[in-house]
Protein backbone atom coordinates (compact mmCIF):
# COMPACT_ATOMS: atom_id res chain seq x y z
CA UNK A 1 0.00 0.00 0.00
CA UNK A 2 0.83 3.17 -0.85
CA UNK A 3 0.59 4.47 2.51
CA UNK A 4 2.52 2.03 4.45
CA UNK A 5 5.61 2.85 1.58
CA UNK A 6 5.17 6.36 2.84
CA UNK A 7 5.63 5.44 6.67
CA UNK A 8 8.62 2.98 5.77
CA UNK A 9 10.48 5.85 3.34
CA UNK A 10 9.67 8.34 6.16
CA UNK A 11 11.27 6.49 8.64
CA UNK A 12 14.01 5.55 6.73
CA UNK A 13 14.44 9.11 5.74
CA UNK A 14 14.80 10.06 9.39
CA UNK A 15 17.32 7.50 10.03
CA UNK A 16 19.07 8.05 7.20
CA UNK A 17 19.55 11.90 8.23
CA UNK A 18 19.90 11.31 12.01
CA UNK A 19 23.24 9.12 10.83
CA UNK A 20 24.23 12.11 8.50
CA UNK A 21 24.61 14.32 11.08
CA UNK A 22 26.09 11.85 14.00
CA UNK A 23 28.97 11.03 11.06
CA UNK A 24 29.31 14.76 10.09
CA UNK A 25 29.60 15.45 14.12
CA UNK A 26 32.24 12.52 14.20
CA UNK A 27 34.66 13.96 11.48
CA UNK A 28 34.08 17.48 12.46
CA UNK A 29 35.34 16.22 16.14
CA UNK A 30 37.87 14.04 14.62
CA UNK A 31 39.22 16.85 12.88
CA UNK A 32 39.11 19.18 15.90
CA UNK A 33 41.02 16.68 18.25
CA UNK A 34 43.80 15.96 15.37
CA UNK A 35 44.71 20.25 15.32
CA UNK A 36 44.57 20.26 19.42
CA UNK A 37 46.78 17.37 18.98
CA UNK A 38 49.46 18.95 16.88
CA UNK A 39 49.72 21.69 19.02
CA UNK A 40 49.36 20.52 22.65
CA UNK A 41 52.52 18.83 20.52
CA UNK A 42 54.06 22.19 19.88
CA UNK A 43 53.67 23.50 23.08
CA UNK A 44 55.37 20.24 24.72
CA UNK A 45 57.86 20.82 22.04
CA UNK A 46 58.61 24.56 23.17
CA UNK A 47 58.25 23.59 26.70
CA UNK A 48 61.22 20.96 26.01
CA UNK A 49 63.73 23.79 23.88
CA UNK A 50 62.81 26.08 27.10
CA UNK A 51 64.17 23.33 29.04
CA UNK A 52 67.04 23.15 27.29
CA UNK A 53 67.85 27.13 27.32
CA UNK A 54 67.02 26.86 31.10
CA UNK A 55 69.65 24.53 31.92
CA UNK A 56 72.30 25.75 29.40
CA UNK A 57 71.90 28.96 30.88
CA UNK A 58 72.19 27.86 34.74
CA UNK A 59 75.61 25.26 33.54
CA UNK A 60 77.85 28.88 32.35
CA UNK A 61 79.46 30.44 35.41
CA UNK A 62 79.79 34.14 35.51
CA UNK A 63 83.89 34.56 34.88
CA UNK A 64 83.79 37.83 36.76
CA UNK A 65 82.27 37.01 40.19
CA UNK A 66 85.33 37.14 42.37
CA UNK A 67 86.43 40.75 40.54
CA UNK A 68 82.69 41.63 41.38
CA UNK A 69 82.51 40.21 44.61
CA UNK A 70 86.47 42.15 45.23
CA UNK A 71 84.26 45.59 44.02
CA UNK A 72 81.29 45.05 46.24
CA UNK A 73 83.62 44.95 49.23
CA UNK A 74 85.74 47.76 48.33
CA UNK A 75 82.19 50.00 47.56
CA UNK A 76 81.01 48.16 51.33
CA UNK A 77 84.17 49.89 53.33
CA UNK A 78 84.45 52.90 51.82
CA UNK A 79 82.70 54.14 54.25
CA UNK A 80 81.00 56.83 52.73
CA UNK A 81 76.99 55.40 52.35
CA UNK A 82 74.61 57.38 50.07
CA UNK A 83 72.33 56.88 46.97
CA UNK A 84 75.32 56.86 44.61
CA UNK A 85 77.11 53.78 46.66
CA UNK A 86 73.89 51.82 46.86
CA UNK A 87 73.25 52.11 43.57
CA UNK A 88 76.59 51.04 42.51
CA UNK A 89 76.00 47.97 44.76
CA UNK A 90 72.41 47.22 43.00
CA UNK A 91 74.30 47.29 39.60
CA UNK A 92 77.20 44.61 40.81
CA UNK A 93 74.49 42.51 42.29
CA UNK A 94 72.78 42.15 38.79
CA UNK A 95 75.91 41.64 37.37
CA UNK A 96 76.78 38.53 39.65
CA UNK A 97 73.20 37.21 38.67
CA UNK A 98 73.68 37.59 35.29
CA UNK A 99 72.78 35.55 32.62
CA UNK A 100 68.80 35.12 34.31
CA UNK A 101 68.24 31.97 33.56
CA UNK A 102 65.15 32.38 35.94
CA UNK A 103 63.45 34.05 33.19
CA UNK A 104 63.52 31.02 31.28
CA UNK A 105 62.38 28.95 33.66
CA UNK A 106 59.15 31.17 34.48
CA UNK A 107 58.39 31.47 30.60
CA UNK A 108 58.52 27.27 30.27
CA UNK A 109 56.20 26.98 33.51
CA UNK A 110 53.48 29.40 32.07
CA UNK A 111 53.93 27.58 28.75
CA UNK A 112 53.08 24.07 29.93
CA UNK A 113 50.42 25.69 32.61
CA UNK A 114 48.65 28.21 30.46
CA UNK A 115 47.27 24.82 27.75
CA UNK A 116 44.48 22.97 28.53
CA UNK A 117 46.90 21.21 31.26
CA UNK A 118 49.06 18.61 29.28
CA UNK A 119 50.48 16.15 31.37
CA UNK A 120 53.85 15.48 31.22
CA UNK A 121 56.82 14.29 32.78
CA UNK A 122 61.02 14.31 32.22
CA UNK A 123 62.92 11.50 32.99
CA UNK A 124 66.79 11.19 33.23
CA UNK A 125 68.41 8.85 30.76
CA UNK A 126 71.04 8.01 32.95
CA UNK A 127 68.92 6.62 35.85
CA UNK A 128 65.34 6.18 34.51
CA UNK A 129 63.77 8.13 36.52
CA UNK A 130 61.16 10.95 36.61
CA UNK A 131 62.90 14.24 37.70
CA UNK A 132 60.28 16.69 36.98
CA UNK A 133 56.69 16.72 35.97
CA UNK A 134 53.22 18.64 35.52
CA UNK A 135 49.54 18.28 35.30
CA UNK A 136 49.17 14.72 37.16
CA UNK A 137 48.09 13.55 40.50
CA UNK A 138 51.45 13.83 42.00
CA UNK A 139 52.84 16.20 44.27
CA UNK A 140 55.03 18.06 42.12
CA UNK A 141 58.15 17.42 45.00
CA UNK A 142 58.67 14.46 46.76
CA UNK A 143 60.16 15.90 49.57
CA UNK A 144 58.97 15.76 52.71
CA UNK A 145 57.05 12.56 51.80
CA UNK A 146 57.29 10.19 53.58
CA UNK A 147 59.07 6.80 52.49
CA UNK A 148 56.10 5.07 51.53
CA UNK A 149 54.15 7.68 49.91
CA UNK A 150 57.34 8.69 48.12
CA UNK A 151 58.01 5.23 46.52
CA UNK A 152 54.13 4.67 45.84
CA UNK A 153 54.40 8.56 43.90
CA UNK A 154 57.66 6.91 41.81
CA UNK A 155 55.79 3.90 40.89
CA UNK A 156 52.76 5.73 39.79
CA UNK A 157 55.30 8.10 37.63
CA UNK A 158 57.24 5.10 36.21
CA UNK A 159 53.48 3.72 35.07
CA UNK A 160 52.47 6.76 33.68
CA UNK A 161 55.28 7.15 31.74
CA UNK A 162 55.10 3.51 30.13
CA UNK A 163 51.51 4.74 29.10
CA UNK A 164 52.85 7.75 27.90
CA UNK A 165 55.24 6.37 25.55
CA UNK A 166 52.22 4.22 24.03
CA UNK A 167 50.46 7.70 23.23
CA UNK A 168 53.39 9.98 21.79
CA UNK A 169 57.19 9.53 21.11
CA UNK A 170 59.06 10.93 23.56
CA UNK A 171 61.12 13.99 22.90
CA UNK A 172 64.65 14.06 23.56
CA UNK A 173 66.77 16.69 25.44
CA UNK A 174 70.29 17.56 25.63
CA UNK A 175 72.56 18.86 28.95
CA UNK A 176 75.72 20.14 28.53
CA UNK A 177 77.31 19.34 31.88
CA UNK A 178 81.36 21.10 32.09
CA UNK A 179 84.10 18.66 33.51
CA UNK A 180 87.32 18.32 33.92
CA UNK A 181 88.55 16.97 30.36
CA UNK A 182 85.91 18.59 28.33
CA UNK A 183 81.79 19.02 28.05
CA UNK A 184 80.10 16.25 28.13
CA UNK A 185 76.27 15.03 26.56
CA UNK A 186 73.52 14.57 29.30
CA UNK A 187 70.32 13.36 27.93
CA UNK A 188 66.80 13.57 29.52
CA UNK A 189 63.40 12.67 27.60
CA UNK A 190 60.28 14.61 27.92
CA UNK A 191 57.25 12.20 27.74
CA UNK A 192 53.59 13.48 27.19
CA UNK A 193 49.65 12.61 26.99
CA UNK A 194 46.56 14.11 25.60
CA UNK A 195 44.69 17.06 27.56
CA UNK A 196 41.78 16.21 29.86
CA UNK A 197 40.13 18.21 26.90
CA UNK A 198 41.25 16.03 24.00
CA UNK A 199 40.05 12.98 25.66
CA UNK A 200 36.99 14.14 26.05
CA UNK A 201 36.68 15.25 22.71
CA UNK A 202 37.81 11.81 21.81
CA UNK A 203 34.52 10.17 24.06
CA UNK A 204 32.07 12.99 22.85
CA UNK A 205 31.33 11.64 19.12
CA UNK A 206 30.97 8.13 20.33
CA UNK A 207 28.78 9.16 23.08
CA UNK A 208 26.60 11.27 20.19
CA UNK A 209 26.19 7.83 17.94
CA UNK A 210 24.60 6.25 21.14
CA UNK A 211 22.37 9.64 21.80
CA UNK A 212 21.50 9.16 17.89
CA UNK A 213 20.90 6.02 18.31
CA UNK A 214 18.44 6.20 20.92
CA UNK A 215 16.71 8.70 19.14
CA UNK A 216 16.11 6.44 16.19
CA UNK A 217 14.96 3.95 18.19
CA UNK A 218 12.67 5.72 20.05
CA UNK A 219 11.63 7.31 16.60
CA UNK A 220 11.33 4.16 15.18
CA UNK A 221 9.04 2.95 18.03
CA UNK A 222 6.90 5.90 17.92
CA UNK A 223 5.84 5.45 14.69
CA UNK A 224 5.32 2.01 14.90
CA UNK A 225 2.83 3.04 17.81
CA UNK A 226 1.19 5.38 15.83
CA UNK A 227 1.00 3.22 12.95
CA UNK A 228 -0.74 -0.13 15.53
CA UNK A 229 -2.86 2.53 16.56
CA UNK A 230 -3.73 3.49 13.20
CA UNK A 231 -4.35 -0.30 11.53
CA UNK A 232 -5.70 -0.32 15.06
CA UNK A 233 -8.80 2.45 14.69
CA UNK A 234 -8.99 0.93 11.15
CA UNK A 235 -9.97 -2.69 11.82
CA UNK A 236 -12.19 -1.45 14.29
CA UNK A 237 -13.47 1.25 11.84
CA UNK A 238 -14.06 -1.39 9.58
CA UNK A 239 -16.07 -3.80 11.83
CA UNK A 240 -18.28 -1.51 12.47
CA UNK A 241 -18.67 -0.50 9.15
CA UNK A 242 -19.40 -4.06 8.26
CA UNK A 243 -22.08 -4.09 10.67
CA UNK A 244 -23.51 -1.17 9.46
CA UNK A 245 -23.62 -1.62 6.31
CA UNK A 246 -25.36 -5.09 6.50
CA UNK A 247 -27.59 -3.62 9.59
CA UNK A 248 -29.80 -1.91 7.05
CA UNK A 249 -30.62 -4.44 4.66
CA UNK A 250 -30.74 -7.51 7.06
CA UNK A 251 -33.46 -5.14 9.45
CA UNK A 252 -35.31 -4.68 5.90
CA UNK A 253 -35.43 -8.69 5.19
CA UNK A 254 -36.85 -8.95 8.86
CA UNK A 255 -39.50 -6.66 8.53
CA UNK A 256 -40.52 -7.66 5.24
CA UNK A 257 -40.39 -11.67 6.36
CA UNK A 258 -42.57 -10.92 9.44
CA UNK A 259 -45.28 -9.26 7.26
CA UNK A 260 -45.24 -12.24 4.34
CA UNK A 261 -45.58 -14.26 7.36
CA UNK A 262 -48.24 -12.53 9.24
CA UNK A 263 -50.03 -12.69 5.84
CA UNK A 264 -50.70 -8.89 6.11
CA UNK A 265 -49.69 -8.36 2.86
CA UNK A 266 -51.87 -9.42 -0.55
CA UNK A 267 -51.53 -8.96 -4.30
CA UNK A 268 -48.99 -5.97 -5.49
CA UNK A 269 -48.07 -5.99 -1.90
CA UNK A 270 -46.66 -9.00 -1.83
CA UNK A 271 -45.17 -8.32 -5.33
CA UNK A 272 -43.92 -4.93 -3.89
CA UNK A 273 -42.54 -6.62 -0.96
CA UNK A 274 -41.00 -9.20 -2.72
CA UNK A 275 -38.90 -6.39 -5.16
CA UNK A 276 -37.93 -4.99 -1.88
CA UNK A 277 -36.49 -8.15 -0.72
CA UNK A 278 -34.55 -8.29 -3.91
CA UNK A 279 -32.92 -5.17 -3.39
CA UNK A 280 -31.75 -5.63 0.07
CA UNK A 281 -30.21 -8.71 -1.26
CA UNK A 282 -28.58 -7.00 -3.88
CA UNK A 283 -27.55 -4.91 -1.76
CA UNK A 284 -25.65 -7.13 0.54
CA UNK A 285 -24.16 -8.95 -2.41
CA UNK A 286 -22.47 -5.12 -2.99
CA UNK A 287 -22.01 -4.22 0.21
CA UNK A 288 -20.08 -8.42 0.57
CA UNK A 289 -18.13 -7.22 -2.66
CA UNK A 290 -16.98 -3.81 -1.27
CA UNK A 291 -15.10 -5.66 1.42
CA UNK A 292 -13.90 -8.16 -0.35
CA UNK A 293 -12.22 -5.53 -2.86
CA UNK A 294 -11.20 -3.30 -0.33
CA UNK A 295 -8.64 -5.97 0.68
CA UNK A 296 -6.74 -6.50 -2.83
CA UNK A 297 -6.17 -4.07 -5.58
CA UNK A 298 -10.10 -3.88 -7.46
CA UNK A 299 -10.03 -4.15 -11.56
CA UNK A 300 -10.93 -0.86 -12.70
CA UNK A 301 -13.70 -0.82 -15.97
CA UNK A 302 -14.57 1.63 -18.08
CA UNK A 303 -17.75 3.36 -15.81
CA UNK A 304 -20.23 5.77 -16.39
CA UNK A 305 -19.48 7.41 -13.03
CA UNK A 306 -22.54 9.40 -13.43
CA UNK A 307 -24.56 6.77 -13.64
CA UNK A 308 -22.83 5.57 -10.20
CA UNK A 309 -24.01 8.37 -8.34
CA UNK A 310 -27.69 8.59 -9.51
CA UNK A 311 -27.56 5.55 -8.31
CA UNK A 312 -26.23 5.98 -4.67
CA UNK A 313 -27.90 9.42 -4.54
CA UNK A 314 -31.29 7.48 -5.06
CA UNK A 315 -30.38 5.26 -2.60
CA UNK A 316 -29.63 7.89 -0.30
CA UNK A 317 -32.27 9.60 -1.22
CA UNK A 318 -35.36 6.66 0.11
CA UNK A 319 -33.79 6.91 3.10
CA UNK A 320 -33.56 10.75 4.39
CA UNK A 321 -37.47 10.60 5.09
CA UNK A 322 -37.21 7.83 7.48
CA UNK A 323 -35.06 9.59 9.87
CA UNK A 324 -37.54 12.35 9.98
CA UNK A 325 -35.79 14.72 8.12
CA UNK A 326 -36.05 17.40 4.91
CA UNK A 327 -32.87 17.34 3.20
CA UNK A 328 -32.93 18.25 -0.29
CA UNK A 329 -30.37 15.77 -2.31
CA UNK A 330 -29.78 17.52 -5.85
CA UNK A 331 -27.63 15.58 -8.54
CA UNK A 332 -26.31 17.67 -11.94
CA UNK A 333 -24.13 16.22 -14.10
CA UNK A 334 -22.55 17.46 -17.17
CA UNK A 335 -22.33 15.33 -20.23
CA UNK A 336 -21.38 12.16 -19.80
CA UNK A 337 -18.61 11.02 -16.87
CA UNK A 338 -16.68 8.17 -18.57
CA UNK A 339 -13.63 7.12 -16.30
CA UNK A 340 -11.37 4.00 -15.60
CA UNK A 341 -13.52 2.92 -12.19
CA UNK A 342 -14.59 -0.30 -9.78
CA UNK A 343 -18.48 0.53 -9.69
CA UNK A 344 -18.59 -1.02 -6.01
CA UNK A 345 -16.00 0.99 -4.22
CA UNK A 346 -16.52 4.02 -6.17
CA UNK A 347 -20.41 3.91 -5.33
CA UNK A 348 -18.91 3.33 -1.89
CA UNK A 349 -17.26 6.84 -1.93
CA UNK A 350 -20.21 9.08 -3.04
CA UNK A 351 -22.27 6.72 -0.04
CA UNK A 352 -19.80 7.54 2.34
CA UNK A 353 -19.54 11.43 1.51
CA UNK A 354 -23.27 11.98 1.23
CA UNK A 355 -23.43 9.84 4.63
CA UNK A 356 -20.96 12.63 5.79
CA UNK A 357 -22.95 15.36 4.27
CA UNK A 358 -25.90 14.29 6.18
CA UNK A 359 -24.32 13.98 9.52
CA UNK A 360 -23.01 17.33 9.19
CA UNK A 361 -26.46 18.97 8.52
CA UNK A 362 -27.63 19.43 12.71
CA UNK A 363 -30.96 20.74 11.75
CA UNK A 364 -34.40 18.75 10.18
CA UNK A 365 -33.72 20.82 7.10
CA UNK A 366 -30.82 21.22 4.76
CA UNK A 367 -29.08 20.96 0.90
CA UNK A 368 -27.14 18.63 -0.23
CA UNK A 369 -25.67 19.01 -3.74
CA UNK A 370 -23.50 17.11 -6.13
CA UNK A 371 -21.74 18.42 -9.45
CA UNK A 372 -20.41 16.32 -12.17
CA UNK A 373 -18.54 17.47 -15.00
CA UNK A 374 -15.14 16.86 -17.13
CA UNK A 375 -12.63 19.47 -16.95
CA UNK A 376 -9.25 18.34 -19.35
CA UNK A 377 -8.29 15.26 -18.71
CA UNK A 378 -10.04 14.74 -15.73
CA UNK A 379 -13.43 14.08 -14.08
CA UNK A 380 -14.34 16.36 -11.04
CA UNK A 381 -17.17 15.84 -9.01
CA UNK A 382 -18.12 18.25 -6.02
CA UNK A 383 -20.40 16.94 -2.96
CA UNK A 384 -21.28 20.43 -1.11
CA UNK A 385 -23.82 20.46 1.89
CA UNK A 386 -24.79 23.20 4.08
CA UNK A 387 -23.57 21.66 7.04
CA UNK A 388 -21.74 22.59 10.57
CA UNK A 389 -18.43 23.33 8.59
CA UNK A 390 -15.36 22.18 9.45
CA UNK A 391 -12.21 24.35 10.69
CA UNK A 392 -9.71 25.48 8.51
CA UNK A 393 -7.17 23.51 10.94
CA UNK A 394 -9.27 20.66 10.75
CA UNK A 395 -8.64 20.28 7.30
CA UNK A 396 -5.69 17.61 7.11
CA UNK A 397 -6.81 15.61 10.17
CA UNK A 398 -10.71 14.53 8.85
CA UNK A 399 -9.19 11.88 6.41
CA UNK A 400 -7.20 10.56 9.23
CA UNK A 401 -8.59 7.01 10.29
CA UNK A 402 -10.73 7.64 13.80
CA UNK A 403 -10.79 10.88 13.33
CA UNK A 404 -14.28 12.32 13.95
CA UNK A 405 -15.97 15.12 15.07
CA UNK A 406 -19.26 13.12 15.60
CA UNK A 407 -19.97 12.26 19.22
CA UNK A 408 -20.95 8.54 17.89
CA UNK A 409 -18.98 8.44 14.79
CA UNK A 410 -16.11 6.56 14.53
CA UNK A 411 -13.99 8.32 11.54
CA UNK A 412 -13.40 6.11 9.06
CA UNK A 413 -15.60 6.99 5.97
CA UNK A 414 -13.55 9.70 5.04
CA UNK A 415 -10.57 7.58 5.34
CA UNK A 416 -11.91 4.27 3.54
CA UNK A 417 -13.29 7.11 0.57
CA UNK A 418 -9.46 9.17 0.46
CA UNK A 419 -7.96 5.42 -0.02
CA UNK A 420 -10.08 4.10 -2.74
CA UNK A 421 -10.10 7.37 -4.61
CA UNK A 422 -6.21 8.02 -4.31
CA UNK A 423 -4.64 4.56 -3.90
CA UNK A 424 -7.15 2.62 -6.06
CA UNK A 425 -7.86 4.90 -8.66
CA UNK A 426 -5.42 7.09 -8.56
CA UNK A 427 -6.89 10.19 -7.99
CA UNK A 428 -7.29 13.17 -5.72
CA UNK A 429 -10.22 13.33 -2.71
CA UNK A 430 -9.53 16.77 -0.89
CA UNK A 431 -11.37 19.43 0.72
CA UNK A 432 -12.03 22.53 -1.18
CA UNK A 433 -13.56 24.75 1.15
CA UNK A 434 -15.67 24.73 4.24
CA UNK A 435 -16.44 27.15 6.73
CA UNK A 436 -18.61 26.96 10.42
CA UNK A 437 -22.22 27.24 9.97
CA UNK A 438 -22.26 27.77 6.73
CA UNK A 439 -20.89 24.09 4.83
CA UNK A 440 -17.78 22.10 3.30
CA UNK A 441 -17.19 21.23 -0.26
CA UNK A 442 -15.36 18.07 -0.96
CA UNK A 443 -13.78 17.51 -4.94
CA UNK A 444 -12.90 14.30 -6.30
CA UNK A 445 -10.86 14.15 -9.30
CA UNK A 446 -9.96 11.33 -11.62
CA UNK A 447 -8.05 10.54 -15.41
CA UNK A 448 -11.02 10.02 -17.37
CA UNK A 449 -11.27 7.63 -19.44
CA UNK A 450 -8.58 8.93 -22.53
CA UNK A 451 -5.93 8.87 -20.18
CA UNK A 452 -7.06 5.92 -17.44
CA UNK A 453 -7.08 2.08 -18.51
CA UNK A 454 -10.05 0.44 -19.80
Amino acid sequence: MRAYRVSVNLKLGLIAFALLIAFASLAYTQRLVRQLGEREQFIIQLWAAAQERVADASLHVNPYISELDRLDSLVAGSGSPGPRVSRLREALSWARDMPPAGDLTLASEILLQGHFGVPAIIVDSVEGRPVAWHNLDVPPSLDGLSPGDSARAMQSLLRQVDRMAQVHRPIEIELRAPTVSADARLQQYVFYDESGLIKELRIFPYLQLVIVALFVLVGYAGFSYVRRNEQRSLWVGMAKEAAHQLGTPISSLMGWTELLRSGALEGEQQVEAVDEMDEDIRRLQRVAARFSDIGSLPKLQRQDVGRLINETAGYIRRRVPQRGRQIELDVDITGTLDAPANAELFGWVIENLLKNALDAIEGNVGRIAIRGWTEGALVVIEVEDTGKGIERREWKNIFRPGFSTKKRGWGLGLSLAKRIVEEYHLGQLRVTQSKPGVGTTFRIELPSAAQGAT
